[in-house]
């Protein structure tokens, strides 16, 4: 079976600080991205071989395959194990401002310019019910980039998108910092948003 393995972070704890908090970055990670990590790999022990070679991103766009006495246990932790291993990268001490590249005219496209998506993602996000993800993903069918708000640790992928900007608005993520705060939360994220990696994803797919 292939095991998944928990990804290191891509720069310090306190790297992202005063955005993110070092505490909050350490407990997201080795404590609740493991804990998805762990409890995935349990999940597929169960699942035939074929469904446990499969790599992640298939896994999730393909979960009638996975049988359905785990199908929920897949889907909720091998969504959490790859939206936290989008999460990090997605994210750097350099990160903020505006996107530029293919991204940047994917977004002016889709939302009629950077502002228009901004103000749309953070609202959107912002006002999601109890927990979930924000994310900006792209299209295979439209060939064009969208805003979807997706609940607890389902991925796009499982309505045929491919994430390319997540931002996890989980209390875990935010609440040491920002307590009930969400949007002071999502307003900080956006200076640490690493546009280089989500042009990179884009180009992958687009």
């Amino acid at each position: 079976m292939a095991t998944h393995t928990l990804p290191d972070l891509p720069y310090a704890h306190d790297a992202l600080e005063p955005h993110i908090d070092a505490q909050t970055m350490e407990i997201h990670h080795s404590r609740h991205h493991k804990a998805y990590t762990d409890k995935l790999n349990a999940a597929l022990e169960k699942c035939p071989a074929d469904v446990q070679s499969m790599p992640i991103d298939r896994l999730l766009s393909s979960l009638p395959s996975v049988p359905e006495g785990v199908r929920g246990a897949v889907n909720f932790n091998g969504g959490g194990f790859e939206n936290h291993s989008l999460f990090w990268p997605s994210m750097s001490p350099k990160g903020g401002g505006e996107p530029g590249g293919r991204v940047a005219d994917a977004i002016s496209s889709a939302f009629g310019g950077f502002a228009a998506f901004k103000e749309k993602f953070s609202a959107s996000t912002a006002t999601i019910q109890g927990s979930g993800w924000g994310w900006l993903a792209y299209s295979p069918s439209s060939s064009a980039v969208e805003y979807v708000a997706m609940p607890n640790q389902d991925s796009p992928r499982t309505r045929g998108l491919v994430p390319l900007l997540g931002l996890d608005v989980w209390e875990h993520a935010y609440y040491l910092r920002y307590q009930n705060k969400r949007p002071d939360y999502v307003a900080a994220w956006w200076n640490v948003v690493n546009w280089d990696e989500v042009e990179a994803r884009l180009s992958r797919v687009g």
